[in-house]
């Protein structure tokens, strides 16, 4: 099961989510097809960047927004759409991880909001999207070493206080990162801004598209969350 906590949502009432939950993945390397449609994505994302700044896209300035509430500087600690978009406009190019991640990548891309793709195999329990309490345990991308969450921080965490991502939506552990042997993933899609529903919705069905056509043998369930249904259980099926 993945929740938000009341708390959280008492406190960020605009938040919708959508997850989901694939098995049966296989994690290779992109195919041709699907790097070519995530080119075209950035090339897309790159002429509307032209038009606009970052931080006037309504669905980073709500992060931003949201990271100053709960204490975390925005433009230290960017949340993970503005560091992908702000790549690809200094580089013109995000490359190729693998299958998994480079579907995320996509989707984030296209709709700039955060998409994180989260290995299942360590997490124990439910997760749930909370404020940190200072003791939970964390293990930092290419690192080994265990660190705690600054209290009050947004985290995802499990029942035995691993925690697969810090500052709500900046970064993930190393443990929750989508490996070649990766083959359960939950992923989540979030926005805070006035079309997040609309946004996520659209978001949901272009990741289920692209699961559907580059791992047809993947079982695939989703969910839409929000402050009247803030929870999705282990088993859900899609509900819109």
């Amino acid at each position: 099961m993945l929740s938000y906590d009341p708390a959280l949502i008492e406190r960020f009432p605009a938040i919708r989510a959508g997850v989901v939950r694939g098995t049966g993945l296989r994690n290779e390397p992109s195919s041709t097809e699907l790097r070519d449609e995530f080119v075209a994505t950035q090339t897309e994302a790159l002429a509307r960047l032209e038009e606009t700044t970052i931080a006037a896209i309504p669905s980073i300035a709500a992060w931003r927004r949201a990271f100053t509430a709960f204490g975390v500087k925005p433009t230290q600690h960017r949340v993970a759409a503005e560091a992908l978009l702000r790549r690809l406009s200094k580089t013109s190019e995000i490359p190729s991880i693998n299958t998994l991640v480079d579907m995320g990548n996509l989707v984030s891309t296209r709709f700039a909001v955060p998409v994180a793709v989260m290995d299942q195999r360590s997490v124990t329990g439910s997760t749930t999207i909370r404020f940190a309490t200072g003791e939970e345990q964390f293990t930092d991308l290419g690192s080994e070493r265990l660190v705690n969450p600054e209290p009050g921080e947004v985290i995802f965490v499990d029942e035995l206080g691993i925690v697969s991502a810090r500052r709500w939506c900046w970064r993930q552990s190393a443990q929750s990162a989508a490996k070649s042997d990766t083959t359960e993933v939950l992923f989540t899609i979030e926005a805070l801004h006035e079309d997040a529903e609309q946004m996520i919705a659209s978001a949901v069905a272009d990741l289920e598209d692209l699961l559907v056509r580059h791992q047809p043998e993947a079982e695939l369930t989703s969910h839409v969350l929000s402050p009247q249904s803030p929870s999705a259980p282990v088993d859900f099926r899609r509900v819109y």
